[in-house]
């Protein structure tokens, strides 16, 4: 039994742990966004959260104690000028775990490690129609919450084409306006 041991030893040695952890550590913090196994995720979580405390700490001990462990200056640098103060305003909690699935060739459960900076939404929304598709539905989605399905498009309909009225006199307003002074120019000229 196990009682009461904290470490997960993922099947390797403790040198070969700590090696791997401030490797994937490290990847995290320079690309925010990192994809291994839930295991080896969970494990990461901890010292990558420990690494941003540091860095919102900024001092110069928390500074070297961040050195001991992740392997890239420029990455260190990241974390203490931009990482760290994005999270400020927050008090722990500074990844999260997405469960992608199981690998093809072992089966083994496969999960994204991301700062919460990062949004969770798909960056790319399929194509034109679809996107076209979606904002209707958005469209309609709001209008429904308010009134009735009909009424909404009525009043949608009426709306666009009392703002096409609209322009459609401010633009002979400004035609006209723009006539007047020149028609005067010329009465006075004969």
């Amino acid at each position: 039994m196990r009682h009461q041991v904290a470490v997960r030893k993922l099947g390797k040695t403790s040198s070969h742990r700590r090696a791997m952890l401030r490797n994937m550590v490290t990847s995290l913090l320079q690309h925010e966004r990192i994809r291994t196994t839930t295991p080896k995720a969970k494990v990461a979580r901890r010292y990558a959260e420990r690494m941003i405390t540091f860095g919102k700490r900024g001092t110069l001990h928390a500074r070297r104690q961040a050195a001991r462990f992740i392997n890239d200056e420029t990455v260190l640098k990241k974390l203490f000028d931009e990482i760290a103060p994005g999270f400020a305003e927050r008090d722990g909690g500074y990844t999260r775990i997405v469960r992608t699935g199981v690998r093809r060739g072992d089966a083994a459960d496969v999960a994204i490690l991301e700062l919460v900076t990062q949004s969770t939404e798909r960056t790319k929304k399929g194509n034109r129609k679809t996107r076209e598709r979606l904002a209707k539905f958005e469209l309609e989605g709001e209008t429904k919450k308010s009134k009735g399905k009909k009424k909404a498009a009525e009043e949608a309909d009426e709306a666009a084409v009392a703002t096409a009225e609209a322009d459609d006199a401010a633009e002979a307003a400004d035609a006209d306006a723009e006539a007047a002074p020149a028609e005067a120019e010329d009465e006075e000229k004969s």
